[in-house]
């Protein structure tokens, strides 16, 4: 009887070392069904560095997905654009307003803020126009650059120096942001208003601070598109971008808390 018993002991401690190691460390089932598909995104033209690494971050996370080049233009263009039909997953504005022109057509519902921004005075390298501060801006000797007043940046600049007393000479209007960065930062005009996150990324300018620019804050709201061809991977990615993950993304590239 002992013999036996031994026979049956041992039996089943070799039965537990000759198991598979795969099957005791495979990884426990992802949660959710698989995102697949296209995801197209239209983002504010000053969320780019920033948004170039969300949609490459969450790309890699779903590996069936195919995240597409995302879309950057001012945000009065772009809530436009959705207006009009284009096909977009996710919008995310550089402001209120245009998301709410989405949002009023019935094609989004309860977008989320998820970051903030100020204003910053730019001017090109070693500064040659000899520009001090914001009031230079009234100087009709500057060439002096600004986003177009319907363009998020441009309407903060327009209560930045509304704020501040001042009538800017401006010798060009620029439907975004990247725009007014290009012609900064290229030398053609002597002085801008932009982001500081865009000022922050773009080495060829320097950045000087303007008093009450803190005062005057563009507010960044997301939503997925009601109509949206792929709804799950757009709520995904909006979840994504609301999470710390995201959130760390962000602020790494200069842009506030909501």
């Amino acid at each position: 009887m002992l013999v036996a018993t031994l026979a049956l002991v041992l039996c089943g401690c070799a039965t537990g070392s000759d198991q598979d190691p795969a099957a005791t460390s495979a990884p426990a089932a992802s949660a959710g069904p698989e995102l697949t598909g296209d995801l197209t995104i239209f983002a504010a033209a000053s969320l780019k560095a920033a948004f170039d690494e969300l949609s490459t971050r969450f790309e890699e996370q779903h590996p069936s997905l195919d995240v597409q080049p995302v879309t950057y233009d001012g945000s009065s263009t772009l809530a436009t654009q959705i207006i009009e039909g284009a096909p977009v997953d996710v919008f995310a504005s550089a402001d209120e307003s245009n998301m709410q022109k989405v949002v009023d057509r019935g094609l989004a519902t309860d977008p989320e803020l998820f970051a903030t921004n100020t204003l910053v005075l730019v001017v090109p390298a070693g500064d040659p126009g000899g520009v001090g501060g914001l009031r230079d801006l009234a100087d009709p000797r500057l060439t002096v650059v600004l986003c177009a007043p319907e363009v998020p940046c441009g309407a903060a600049s327009a209560t930045l120096l509304t704020n501040a007393g001042l009538t800017a000479s401006v010798d060009s209007f620029e439907q975004n942001v990247t725009a007014v960065l290009t012609k900064v930062a290229a030398g053609e005009a002597d002085a801008g208003l932009v982001y500081v996150t865009d000022a922050e990324t773009t080495p060829d300018v320097e950045a000087i601070e303007v008093g009450g620019a803190g005062a005057v804050v563009n507010r960044y709201p997301i939503a997925a598109l009601d109509d949206a061809a792929n709804a799950e991977a757009a709520a995904a990615f909006v979840a994504f971008v609301l999470s710390e993950d995201g959130e760390a993304v962000l602020a790494a590239r200069g842009f506030g808390a909501p």
